[in-house]
Protein backbone atom coordinates (compact mmCIF):
# COMPACT_ATOMS: atom_id res chain seq x y z
CA UNK A 1 0.00 0.00 0.00
CA UNK A 2 3.19 2.52 -0.95
CA UNK A 3 1.39 5.68 -0.65
CA UNK A 4 -1.47 5.34 1.84
CA UNK A 5 -2.20 7.68 4.49
CA UNK A 6 -2.07 5.89 7.90
CA UNK A 7 -2.27 8.73 10.32
CA UNK A 8 -5.29 7.72 11.95
CA UNK A 9 -4.34 3.58 11.80
CA UNK A 10 -1.03 4.91 13.72
CA UNK A 11 -2.93 6.75 16.34
CA UNK A 12 -5.30 4.44 17.69
CA UNK A 13 -5.00 2.96 21.37
CA UNK A 14 -4.49 -0.59 20.13
CA UNK A 15 -1.69 1.10 17.89
CA UNK A 16 -0.07 2.90 20.80
CA UNK A 17 -0.14 -0.69 23.09
CA UNK A 18 1.56 -2.55 20.84
CA UNK A 19 4.13 0.09 20.20
CA UNK A 20 4.90 0.31 23.70
CA UNK A 21 5.44 -3.24 23.86
CA UNK A 22 7.46 -3.65 21.04
CA UNK A 23 9.87 -0.52 22.00
CA UNK A 24 10.77 -2.46 24.95
CA UNK A 25 12.09 -5.50 22.58
CA UNK A 26 16.11 -4.84 22.05
CA UNK A 27 16.12 -6.77 18.78
CA UNK A 28 12.97 -5.35 17.26
CA UNK A 29 14.83 -1.54 18.24
CA UNK A 30 17.75 -2.25 16.52
CA UNK A 31 16.46 -3.91 13.49
CA UNK A 32 14.26 -0.33 13.08
CA UNK A 33 16.62 2.30 14.40
CA UNK A 34 19.07 2.63 10.78
CA UNK A 35 15.23 2.65 9.13
CA UNK A 36 14.23 5.18 11.48
CA UNK A 37 17.54 7.47 10.47
CA UNK A 38 16.83 7.02 7.12
CA UNK A 39 14.01 9.12 7.17
CA UNK A 40 16.33 11.98 8.25
CA UNK A 41 16.93 14.11 5.02
CA UNK A 42 16.95 17.58 3.89
CA UNK A 43 15.41 20.01 4.87
CA UNK A 44 14.84 18.13 8.28
CA UNK A 45 12.54 16.38 9.59
CA UNK A 46 9.89 16.80 12.67
CA UNK A 47 10.30 13.00 14.41
CA UNK A 48 7.75 11.98 17.26
CA UNK A 49 8.97 9.40 19.82
CA UNK A 50 9.64 8.22 23.03
CA UNK A 51 13.06 8.23 22.45
CA UNK A 52 14.05 9.93 19.06
CA UNK A 53 15.82 12.77 20.61
CA UNK A 54 18.10 10.36 23.10
CA UNK A 55 18.11 7.11 21.02
CA UNK A 56 17.20 7.70 17.06
CA UNK A 57 18.48 11.25 16.82
CA UNK A 58 20.54 12.47 19.45
CA UNK A 59 22.55 14.87 17.47
CA UNK A 60 19.20 16.57 16.17
CA UNK A 61 19.78 20.62 16.40
CA UNK A 62 16.69 20.59 18.55
CA UNK A 63 15.17 18.15 21.21
CA UNK A 64 11.46 18.97 22.58
CA UNK A 65 9.74 16.91 25.50
CA UNK A 66 6.28 17.48 25.17
CA UNK A 67 4.63 17.16 28.21
CA UNK A 68 0.96 18.33 30.27
CA UNK A 69 -0.58 16.77 32.69
CA UNK A 70 -1.56 13.37 32.97
CA UNK A 71 -5.33 14.72 33.35
CA UNK A 72 -5.29 16.90 30.27
CA UNK A 73 -3.32 14.36 28.05
CA UNK A 74 -6.11 11.93 28.75
CA UNK A 75 -8.35 14.85 28.34
CA UNK A 76 -7.16 15.27 24.78
CA UNK A 77 -6.89 11.57 23.76
CA UNK A 78 -10.79 11.78 24.75
CA UNK A 79 -11.70 14.57 22.71
CA UNK A 80 -9.82 12.59 19.48
CA UNK A 81 -11.31 9.51 19.85
CA UNK A 82 -14.80 10.42 20.42
CA UNK A 83 -14.31 13.02 17.42
CA UNK A 84 -13.45 9.86 15.31
CA UNK A 85 -16.46 7.90 16.86
CA UNK A 86 -14.63 5.78 19.10
CA UNK A 87 -16.00 5.02 22.65
CA UNK A 88 -13.61 5.18 25.23
CA UNK A 89 -13.91 6.38 29.26
CA UNK A 90 -11.90 9.03 30.42
CA UNK A 91 -10.86 6.92 33.55
CA UNK A 92 -10.11 4.21 31.60
CA UNK A 93 -7.74 5.80 29.10
CA UNK A 94 -6.19 7.98 32.14
CA UNK A 95 -5.46 4.64 33.16
CA UNK A 96 -4.19 3.16 30.46
CA UNK A 97 -1.91 6.60 29.70
CA UNK A 98 -0.66 6.15 33.39
CA UNK A 99 0.35 2.44 33.07
CA UNK A 100 2.18 3.06 29.60
CA UNK A 101 3.99 6.09 30.69
CA UNK A 102 5.43 3.91 34.26
CA UNK A 103 6.05 0.90 31.62
CA UNK A 104 7.86 3.36 29.16
CA UNK A 105 9.83 4.90 31.44
CA UNK A 106 11.22 1.42 33.70
CA UNK A 107 12.13 -0.35 30.46
CA UNK A 108 15.75 -1.57 29.95
CA UNK A 109 15.56 -0.09 25.99
CA UNK A 110 15.52 3.13 25.11
CA UNK A 111 13.30 4.45 28.27
CA UNK A 112 11.41 7.43 27.91
CA UNK A 113 13.44 9.93 29.31
CA UNK A 114 14.33 13.81 27.80
CA UNK A 115 17.94 13.87 25.85
CA UNK A 116 19.76 16.08 28.14
CA UNK A 117 19.99 19.16 25.99
CA UNK A 118 15.80 18.80 24.96
CA UNK A 119 14.03 21.78 25.73
CA UNK A 120 11.10 21.20 28.11
CA UNK A 121 7.68 21.92 26.54
CA UNK A 122 4.63 22.02 29.08
CA UNK A 123 1.44 22.07 26.70
CA UNK A 124 -0.89 21.57 30.04
CA UNK A 125 -2.40 25.00 29.15
CA UNK A 126 -1.37 25.74 25.94
CA UNK A 127 -3.20 24.82 22.54
CA UNK A 128 -1.44 23.21 19.37
CA UNK A 129 -0.84 26.48 17.98
CA UNK A 130 0.82 27.98 20.85
CA UNK A 131 3.00 24.60 21.30
CA UNK A 132 3.67 25.05 17.95
CA UNK A 133 4.55 28.75 17.40
CA UNK A 134 6.66 27.77 20.36
CA UNK A 135 9.12 24.87 18.75
CA UNK A 136 9.11 26.89 15.67
CA UNK A 137 10.64 30.22 17.90
CA UNK A 138 13.25 27.38 19.47
CA UNK A 139 13.74 26.04 16.07
CA UNK A 140 14.80 29.35 14.60
CA UNK A 141 17.15 30.18 17.59
CA UNK A 142 19.12 26.61 17.33
CA UNK A 143 19.52 26.89 13.09
CA UNK A 144 20.24 30.70 13.75
CA UNK A 145 23.50 30.14 15.33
Amino acid sequence: MSGARVTDDIRTEECSANASAVAALGAVRAALLDRQRAFRQPPGLVADGRDMGTVVFPDAPLKVFLTASDEVRAGRRHNQLKQKGIAATLPDLLKDLRERDARDATRSVAPLKPAPDARWLDTTAMDADAAAAQVLKWWQEATSR
